[in-house]
């Protein structure tokens, strides 16, 4: 449950109506954009301090043979 004002749930009604949406269809639509724009967000912030960090010199051996060993050594 939750709890909206009243002069707010009107506007909101009447949004959702223009757009000829239910209120809960119109929420969810904008819940689901704005939760894929906090998706996108968090990528791009990754991506950012990733290019940051440039390439990793792992001294001429690959990822997947220091996982082996890290694997092999517990």
């Amino acid at each position: 449950m939750i709890s909206i004002p009243d002069d707010f749930l009107a506007r909101l009604d009447a949004q959702a109506r223009a757009n000829r949406e239910t209120r809960s269809g119109y929420l969810r639509r904008l819940v689901e954009r704005e939760l894929q724009s906090a998706d996108a967000q968090v990528r791009d912030e990754a991506n950012r301090l990733l290019s940051e960090i440039g390439p990793v010199d792992l001294g001429g051996v690959s990822a997947a043979q220091l996982i082996r060993e890290d694997r092999a050594s517990h």
